[in-house]
């Protein structure tokens, strides 16, 4: 769905092909996406690698979290039905 609504709008109006464009521009869209999620895999492993090596990372972590879930849990005993 996403194909038909935004690539449309960059395939040249006098191409003869214009499925070929379509599927040419649906081909790199996703060739790029492949590239950019695994940039996002290497480095979320490598910043679990750093998490994991090191103690004190992973206690502030975990006191973080359960401070955001305090917060999460005063705002909503505070929170009123609307």
């Amino acid at each position: 769905l996403f194909f038909l609504a935004f690539l449309p709008q960059f395939v040249r109006t006098d191409t003869t092909t214009p499925t070929w464009d379509m599927l040419l521009l649906g081909a790199i869209f996703m060739l790029i996406t492949l590239v950019v999620f695994m940039f996002y895999g290497t480095f979320a492993a490598m910043m679990r690698q750093h998490v994991v090596s090191k103690p004190v990372v992973l206690k502030w972590l975990r006191r973080s979290f359960a401070l955001g879930f305090i917060g999460l849990g005063v705002k909503l005993l505070f929170s009123s039905k609307s």
